[in-house]
């Protein structure tokens, strides 16, 4: 908000009354790819967990929108937390309804992935699909950047061990 203090203005930073919140729409246009992206793979191929998981995301953002600071890293967060939930109840119900067909190539890949804790299984798709820093992979987890990187030299040792590869990146 700006504000005078001893005849200057000052701008301490705050939203005042009228500000605009985060344009979602335009953060959807440009990011709701990417956000499915990370989804698919991270639930292992399963598109339409993938779908329901970046929708519901963007629609809690739109309820949200006015508390929200950073508008795509809560998106990823609820996003995972929505699909974690919707696997689990997938998994506790025994039924795999669109079991997905993985090209020859990646089944092996998604099976190993499956097997990942969710942390270790986001953090090695936001770094390694999307091409993320671990920074900005922290940021969209929610978690400090030191954690970022045991999730990932954890899931990657839990991959290698999974595929029998000697490879180490």
């Amino acid at each position: 908000m700006i504000r005078t203090v001893a005849d200057e203005l000052i701008d301490d930073g705050t939203p005042h009354a009228g500000s605009r919140p985060a344009d979602l729409e335009a953060l959807f246009r440009t990011e709701g790819d990417g956000v499915y992206r990370t989804l698919y793979a991270f639930t292992g191929g399963r598109a339409d967990v993938a779908e329901d998981a970046t929708a519901e995301a963007f629609a809690r953002a739109v309820a949200s929108q006015q508390q929200l600071r950073d508008p795509l890293a809560w998106i990823y967060r609820v996003a995972f937390r929505v699909a974690i939930d919707e696997l689990r109840r997938d998994r506790r119900r025994g039924a795999l309804t669109d079991a997905p067909t993985a090209p020859p190539d990646f089944a092996g890949l998604m099976d190993a992935l499956r097997k990942l804790s969710p942390n270790q299984r986001a953090a090695i798709v936001l770094r390694h699909v999307l091409d993320l820093d671990i920074d900005e992979v922290a940021k969209r987890m929610g978690v400090a950047a030191p954690t970022v990187r045991v999730h990932l030299h954890r899931g990657r040792a839990r991959l290698r061990k999974l595929l029998g590869s000697e490879e180490v990146d």
